[in-house]
Protein backbone atom coordinates (compact mmCIF):
# COMPACT_ATOMS: atom_id res chain seq x y z
CA UNK A 1 0.00 0.00 0.00
CA UNK A 2 1.48 3.41 -0.78
CA UNK A 3 -1.69 5.84 -0.13
CA UNK A 4 -0.62 8.25 2.38
CA UNK A 5 -3.07 11.06 4.33
CA UNK A 6 -2.60 14.61 3.21
CA UNK A 7 -5.13 15.78 5.84
CA UNK A 8 -6.68 14.12 8.81
CA UNK A 9 -9.95 16.25 10.94
CA UNK A 10 -11.26 15.24 13.96
CA UNK A 11 -15.09 16.24 14.47
CA UNK A 12 -16.21 15.52 17.62
CA UNK A 13 -19.80 17.19 17.21
CA UNK A 14 -20.30 14.79 14.55
CA UNK A 15 -18.10 11.92 16.27
CA UNK A 16 -16.29 11.37 12.90
CA UNK A 17 -12.50 10.98 11.83
CA UNK A 18 -12.28 12.36 8.10
CA UNK A 19 -9.45 11.46 6.51
CA UNK A 20 -8.37 12.75 2.48
CA UNK A 21 -5.73 10.20 0.71
CA UNK A 22 -3.21 11.22 -1.59
CA UNK A 23 -4.86 9.50 -4.03
CA UNK A 24 -8.01 11.90 -3.46
CA UNK A 25 -10.16 9.29 -1.84
CA UNK A 26 -11.60 10.89 1.36
CA UNK A 27 -12.35 8.16 4.03
CA UNK A 28 -14.94 9.17 6.85
CA UNK A 29 -14.87 6.79 10.25
CA UNK A 30 -17.20 6.93 12.57
CA UNK A 31 -15.90 6.82 16.33
CA UNK A 32 -17.76 4.31 17.16
CA UNK A 33 -16.43 1.97 14.24
CA UNK A 34 -12.57 3.49 15.14
CA UNK A 35 -13.46 2.15 18.86
CA UNK A 36 -14.86 -1.66 18.08
CA UNK A 37 -11.69 -1.96 15.07
CA UNK A 38 -9.39 -0.86 18.12
CA UNK A 39 -6.55 -3.11 16.45
CA UNK A 40 -4.08 -3.30 20.37
CA UNK A 41 -3.98 -6.76 21.21
CA UNK A 42 -6.29 -6.72 24.43
CA UNK A 43 -9.52 -5.70 21.93
CA UNK A 44 -8.39 -8.13 19.57
CA UNK A 45 -8.37 -10.78 21.89
CA UNK A 46 -4.38 -11.44 22.41
CA UNK A 47 -1.66 -11.89 19.80
CA UNK A 48 -2.60 -14.85 18.26
CA UNK A 49 -5.76 -12.90 16.52
CA UNK A 50 -3.59 -9.91 15.17
CA UNK A 51 -4.24 -9.31 11.47
CA UNK A 52 -3.52 -6.33 9.41
CA UNK A 53 -6.91 -5.84 8.58
CA UNK A 54 -9.79 -5.40 10.55
CA UNK A 55 -12.28 -8.35 11.72
CA UNK A 56 -15.04 -7.75 9.24
CA UNK A 57 -17.27 -7.82 11.61
CA UNK A 58 -16.98 -4.56 13.05
CA UNK A 59 -18.37 -3.17 10.04
CA UNK A 60 -21.81 -4.34 11.75
CA UNK A 61 -21.14 -3.72 15.49
CA UNK A 62 -22.48 -0.44 17.25
CA UNK A 63 -21.34 0.57 20.17
CA UNK A 64 -23.52 3.15 22.51
CA UNK A 65 -21.88 6.47 22.89
CA UNK A 66 -20.09 6.37 26.08
CA UNK A 67 -16.35 7.43 27.27
CA UNK A 68 -15.05 4.47 25.61
CA UNK A 69 -16.52 5.77 22.44
CA UNK A 70 -15.65 9.58 22.46
CA UNK A 71 -12.31 10.60 21.18
CA UNK A 72 -10.15 12.58 23.39
CA UNK A 73 -7.05 13.17 20.95
CA UNK A 74 -5.61 12.01 17.68
CA UNK A 75 -1.54 11.36 18.28
CA UNK A 76 0.66 10.95 15.05
CA UNK A 77 2.78 7.72 15.69
CA UNK A 78 5.86 7.87 13.42
CA UNK A 79 5.36 8.71 9.83
CA UNK A 80 3.09 5.83 9.80
CA UNK A 81 0.24 5.53 11.77
CA UNK A 82 -2.56 7.48 14.61
CA UNK A 83 -2.67 6.55 17.95
CA UNK A 84 -6.21 7.08 18.98
CA UNK A 85 -6.85 8.28 22.53
CA UNK A 86 -10.22 7.98 24.05
CA UNK A 87 -12.28 9.58 26.96
CA UNK A 88 -11.84 6.23 28.83
CA UNK A 89 -8.03 6.73 29.17
CA UNK A 90 -7.77 3.47 26.36
CA UNK A 91 -4.53 4.40 24.35
CA UNK A 92 -2.96 1.42 23.20
CA UNK A 93 -4.44 1.28 19.17
CA UNK A 94 -1.88 1.86 16.63
CA UNK A 95 -4.14 2.44 13.09
CA UNK A 96 -1.30 2.19 10.51
CA UNK A 97 -2.13 3.20 7.14
CA UNK A 98 -2.99 0.29 5.70
CA UNK A 99 -5.16 -0.24 8.77
CA UNK A 100 -7.34 2.65 8.44
CA UNK A 101 -7.84 2.31 4.91
CA UNK A 102 -8.72 -1.17 5.16
CA UNK A 103 -11.13 0.03 7.49
CA UNK A 104 -12.78 2.65 5.08
CA UNK A 105 -16.73 2.11 5.47
CA UNK A 106 -16.99 2.62 1.69
CA UNK A 107 -17.68 -0.62 -0.48
CA UNK A 108 -14.61 -0.13 -3.01
CA UNK A 109 -12.35 0.63 -0.13
CA UNK A 110 -13.46 -2.79 1.57
CA UNK A 111 -12.87 -4.78 -1.35
CA UNK A 112 -9.48 -3.13 -2.06
CA UNK A 113 -7.92 -3.02 1.36
CA UNK A 114 -9.84 -4.84 3.50
CA UNK A 115 -11.55 -8.80 3.86
CA UNK A 116 -15.20 -7.29 3.16
CA UNK A 117 -15.79 -10.42 1.92
CA UNK A 118 -14.86 -12.52 5.11
CA UNK A 119 -17.58 -11.60 7.45
CA UNK A 120 -18.39 -14.05 9.73
CA UNK A 121 -21.93 -15.41 10.57
CA UNK A 122 -21.84 -16.54 14.26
Amino acid sequence: MTEHPTNITANKKTRELSIVWDDAHTSVYPFDLLRAACPCASCRGGHENMKPEPDPNVFVLKMAESSSTRLANVVKTGSYALTLVWEDGHDYGIYNWHYLRALCPCEEDRKKFGNAGEQKND
